[in-house]
């Protein structure tokens, strides 16, 4: 059976699968070009995305829109998403059983997409998407091949909201992401 964007949407919307569903203002779904051979994957919504409904609204949001602009991309040519579709209280780190009630909706997100690369923003989604061992201190900007996708990761943008001085560093594993997408496409 060939499923849609529209019944993920739906599917999404009224899940029960976890305790987040019983907290949550809106879940969020990833957003973004439907043909995006750039996919970011994040853990979870923060407290802003939970309100609107929409991954990376709040200040990470603005942080990553400026990443994007000084590489030369606009969220409109990519796909964002998170593992989690529903804001953990606190914004903790998700929990197994979260991110496993989700993990079917982030799969078919990434099989409707079939994207070239995907991008892990931050530790929680390397260590879901690349390897459990992931350390995103040392392997950052690393790529990795599985499936048809080109593999990487970087911080999280609020990584940078916390100390400032990562911005420069994670400009640059951004630069080689648009070098490699240019690569796959023959660009």
């Amino acid at each position: 059976m060939q499923v849609t964007w529209n019944e993920i949407k739906q599917h999404i919307a009224s899940c029960t699968q976890c305790p987040l569903s019983r907290t949550r203002q809106k879940p969020v779904m990833g957003r973004g070009s439907d043909h995006a051979e750039l996919m970011l994957i994040a853990e979870a919504p923060g407290g802003e995305e939970d309100v609107q409904g929409i991954p990376f609204v709040g200040r990470s949001g603005e942080i990553l829109d400026d990443l994007l602009r000084d590489c030369g991309l606009r969220r409109e040519e990519l796909y964002i998403t998170n593992i989690l579709k529903c804001h953990p209280p606190g914004n903790r780190d998700p929990k197994e059983e979260e991110k496993i009630a989700c993990f079917p909706y982030l799969k078919y997100e990434t099989f409707l997409l079939k994207p070239k690369i995907i991008v892990c923003l931050g530790r929680v989604a390397a260590q879901r998407i690349i390897s459990q061992d992931f350390k995103i201190t040392r392997q950052h900007g690393t790529w990795t091949y599985r499936k048809n996708y080109a593999l990487t990761a970087t911080y999280h943008p609020s990584a940078i909201l916390r100390d400032r001085s990562k911005y420069e560093t994670v400009k640059q594993d951004f630069y080689e992401i648009v070098k490699k997408k240019d690569e796959l496409s023959g660009n």
